[in-house]
């Protein structure tokens, strides 16, 4: 694809990305579920930071584009090398794993990954936003733009490093559940498929 092209592709899925990220940090409050949103709120969803690491690697992508455009040969190579390993290492298989998993709980028990009370929260639209359009769009992405993939043993461990982060985090957040299902004897007969 030709660079041009690309700088505006590059730039419409970031502007997209950055939307989506911006509507579902505002979903009405007030009508959130609050068993859906304790400890770490939305942020603890994968789906979440999955969003804004699909913006923050489309930022990346269009800016070493501009680069491009513009001539800063140096400046362009660095970025796109980040750009490279930040797709390869997360940005891909991170949005195929929310997408895939997310819909097959969602075949076999919805209540698993989005419970009946967010559908008048989070409107129908935002939720294929969130679920099914990243897999497509990381998809054109591989078609469009040519990326240098790192060694499996590099790809792999830099994936399993985040991967536990994200777990222990997920673990650390669901102690403090515990904490709080303690204090309010309410919570206590729920069960969640995020409990470690």
């Amino acid at each position: 694809m030709e660079i041009s092209t690309l700088t505006v592709y590059h730039c419409l899925v970031f502007v997209w990305y950055f939307f989506v990220v911006y509507a579902i940090a505002h979903v009405r409050t007030e009508e959130r579920p609050s068993e859906v949103f304790l400890y770490g709120g939305q942020w603890k969803y994968l789906t979440v930071l999955n969003l804004v690491l699909q913006a923050v690697f489309y930022g990346v992508s269009f800016l070493a584009d501009v680069l491009r455009l513009i001539k800063k040969l140096r400046c362009a190579k660095c970025v796109i090398s980040s750009r490279d390993l930040l797709f390869s290492v997360l940005a891909f298989p991170v949005s195929t794993f929310v997408s895939i998993s997310f819909w097959i709980l969602y075949t076999y028990n919805r209540e698993l990954v989005y419970p009946k009370s967010l559908d008048g929260v989070i409107p129908l639209w935002l939720n294929h936003a969130m679920h099914t359009a990243v897999l497509p769009i990381a998809v054109l992405e591989i078609l469009a733009t040519p990326h240098r993939y790192p060694a499996k043993k590099k790809g792999l461990i830099l994936l399993g490093c985040v991967a536990f982060l994200y777990i222990s985090w997920r673990c650390n957040s669901n102690t403090g559940l515990q904490a709080e299902r303690q204090v309010n004897p309410r919570l206590q007969a729920k069960q969640s498929l995020h409990e470690c």
